[in-house]
């Protein structure tokens, strides 16, 4: 890899999240020993660790902790959790799990839902009932033991500056933040963190978290994450749990563990793309990818017509994953079924007899909205590479915070089907099914992409995307995180990209077609001839 940042590159890259509406991506430093591309004041920590010899690994945890100070209404420390991906050359990829897991007291009808899933009050998604274990600082703990070079105590650092010293609230923050103030005034550390004299942070107000960098400093100091989840932190946090009438114990944080798993993966053209496993979202992408392989997908098809394809394939995949998806520790998932070549054939089968009926496969969903999240990759010049995708859920969670730690919580319990009976129940201990799914790239062991998405289920329809458009249309980096989109959910319901070119056959076909954004993907692979960088945000 060349230690040559290209500003061209660079401002191409910005041009690119200009047209997405938001800047996710910080100036790498003069001398590039990598990158880490996502949310900008992370970017810029990770960046800052490579140049003084950290690894992707380092880079992306120091990214990851700002982006949970920062990145308030999205993701944080307290954060439900998430997952990532690592590939070194020459060896097997691998992940790190660390998605919440539900409390002992959570039974499968515990939230006695209707037939149509809506729950009394919201509360499985709303307030302290919401929440489970928090999985986030386990798993970054975890991915620095296992393949970090620097010490939790240093790659801390920038988080706890902007923890103790502030920084500028976005509008999107503000915005979000008066939409929360009445939830957040009905809790004590919320009232506290976010409500001055009533009101919400202002846009361009200095937001503060002193008792959040005191936590992280004590962690720092300690050289572990350890006591967050059993000692002195974990008792105070469990302590915030009973005052509140939440479900979250000091046993249910003992015993929480972040764990490493092997990816699932699926090859094409040369290239193996890998994806956590449930409860994970990517073995949608993988499925759909497997069923577009046995299509010959794009082949010499119009654009309409391979839209239609790659359409109907990914319907197919969503009525699979909100039937059959789930925690495979508590449900059996069916995934090599799912991604087998015989499945593929049967799913080509349907796809080609829909569109020579000219009528949709039948499909279902169960529509739910979701919202915040925050992706980071990097790269080092070594290689190493690594995806990382982390959240609160919806904006700011469940709108609680753990008083005199600053800790906002996410909701992860919210990402269950609160019915009874289904593969994505609630049960104790269960990991609930999410849409994140950070995927890496590799071409005989070597990786070449690495890429994820924020956006709720729209997540997982960028990332294939992308990831087709590199590996099946032989796409560029930039060019493959351009490609028009669509999103299903597995129903007649379309989303398109602005302007796709398919949007008037899709509409002659039955499906109900809107415009809009379809998630923001970011990308981060290396230029084939030069080997820098390629970064690419939209």
């Amino acid at each position: 890899m060349t230690a040559r940042w290209h500003r061209r590159e660079f401002l191409g890259a910005t041009a690119g999240m200009a047209l997405a509406g938001r800047s996710t991506l910080a100036a790498a430093p003069a001398k590039v020993t990598g990158l880490v591309n996502g949310h900008p004041q992370a970017a810029v920590a990770g960046n800052e660790v490579l140049a003084a010899g950290g690894n992707a690994v380092d880079a992306i945890v120091a990214a990851a902790l700002v982006a949970g100070v920062v990145a308030v209404p999205l993701t944080g420390i307290g954060g439900y959790g998430g997952h990532l991906v690592v590939s070194r050359p020459g060896q097997r990829a691998t992940a790190i799990d660390f998605n919440t897991a539900a409390p002992a007291a959570l039974t499968p009808n515990f939230y006695q839902a209707d037939e149509s899933g809506a729950v009394k009050d919201n509360v499985n998604a709303v307030g302290w009932k919401a929440v489970g274990v928090p999985g986030v600082l386990a798993g970054l703990q975890l991915a620095l033991d296992r393949f970090g070079s620097k010490p939790l105590a240093e790659v801390v650092k920038p988080a706890v500056v902007f923890a103790r010293d502030g920084f500028p609230v976005s509008k999107m923050f503000a915005s979000a933040a008066k939409a929360a103030a009445p939830r957040f005034a009905r809790d004590a550390g919320s009232t506290k963190l976010f409500l001055k004299d009533g009101e919400p942070p202002a846009a361009g107000a200095t937001f503060k978290n002193p008792e959040l960098a005191t936590l992280l400093q004590t962690l720092a100091d300690r050289g572990s994450v350890a006591t967050f989840y059993k000692g002195d932190i974990a008792d105070r946090i469990a302590a915030s749990f009973r005052k509140n009438g939440g479900l979250v114990t000091a046993v249910d944080l003992a015993t929480y563990r972040a764990r490493e798993v092997a990816p699932l993966s699926v090859e094409w053209n040369g290239f193996t793309v890998h994806t956590p496993p449930p409860s994970a979202g990517g073995l949608t992408v993988l499925q759909t990818l497997a069923t577009l392989k046995s299509l010959g997908w794009p082949g010499r098809s119009t654009e309409p017509e391979r839209t239609r394809m790659y359409l109907e394939a990914l319907r197919v995949a969503w009525t699979d994953r909100l039937e059959l998806l789930g925690d495979p520790a508590h449900t059996d998932v069916p995934v090599k079924r799912l991604l087998s070549e015989e499945y593929a054939r049967q799913t080509t089968d349907r796809v080609r007899a829909a569109i020579k009926s000219g009528k949709p496969i039948e499909g279902r969903t169960d529509r739910r909205s979701d919202a915040g999240t925050i992706h980071l990759n990097a790269v080092d010049t070594s290689g190493l590479t690594v995806a990382l995708t982390f959240t609160h859920g919806e904006y700011f969670g469940a709108q609680v915070t753990v008083d005199g730690l600053g800790l906002l919580l996410g909701h992860g319990l919210s990402r269950f089907d609160p019915r009874t009976g289904r593969t994505n129940s609630p049960a104790p201990g269960k990991r609930p099914l999410h849409n994140m799914c950070p995927t890496v790239v590799t071409r005989t062991d070597n990786p070449v992409l690495a890429v994820g998405a924020i956006g709720g289920r729209r997540i997982v329809n960028a990332v294939l995307r992308g990831v087709a458009g590199f590996v099946a249309e032989g796409l560029s980096v930039p060019d493959a995180v351009a490609a028009p989109r669509v999103h299903t959910e597995g129903d007649l319901a379309v989303l398109t990209a602005p302007k796709h070119p398919a949007v008037d056959h899709l509409k002659a076909v039955g499906y109900r077609v809107t415009a809009g954004a379809v998630a923001t993907l970011t990308a981060l692979g290396r230029d084939a001839t030069t080997g820098t960088p390629q970064p690419a945000v939209r």
